[in-house]
């Protein structure tokens, strides 16, 4: 995050939505009287790196959309939620069932570690197309800074045009 987007606020704010599935997953996992073990204690790594990937596409496309196309906030944000928000249900939902299948294992750590990752894998997606955009919108003044739009980091903007780009071919 930090080679994409040099802005401290921006980071913070990035790995909220990720953060709080791990809190709800861990509450969860406190309710129902499952123990930290090693194999359940791997599902919040795992969780938080798949559930990042999420946060960066939808924040590298909301900030192409900023600075490439000059749109305002709030349509940046429309956008970024009617292009990326589809992908990113499809990817949660192939996610969910992919790790879900780690349930039908006969080895209760494993079963353990499957169906955990698929619920913090749902809500973590859910809390991208839901809180970052709040976020976003909310805390636009403060949270879009020059920092962010105009980020001099070589990698991200090597990332952005080629990956926006191909977007523009199909169009």
């Amino acid at each position: 995050m930090l080679t994409l987007f040099t802005s401290f606020r921006m980071i913070l704010i990035s790995t909220i939505p990720s953060l709080v599935a791990l809190l709800i997953t861990a509450g969860v996992m406190g309710y129902l009287g499952i123990p930290l073990k090693p194999s359940t204690i791997l599902v919040f790594s795992i969780a938080f790196g798949i559930s990042s990937d999420g946060t960066l596409y939808f924040l590298t496309k909301y900030r192409y959309e900023i600075k490439k196309n000059k749109r305002s906030i709030s349509d940046a944000v429309k956008l970024t939620i009617s292009e990326t928000g589809v992908s990113m249900i499809y990817t949660a939902i192939v996610l969910f069932f992919g790790f879900g299948m780690f349930a039908l294992s006969g080895f209760g750590g494993t079963q353990a570690l499957g169906i955990l990752i698929s619920f913090t894998l749902i809500v973590a997606y859910c809390a991208n197309l839901v809180l970052l955009p709040a976020f976003l919108l909310s805390l636009e003044k403060r949270l879009t800074s020059k920092d962010f739009i105009e980020s001099k980091s070589e990698l991200g903007e090597a990332l952005e045009d080629a990956e926006f780009e191909d977007d523009k071919k199909f169009e």
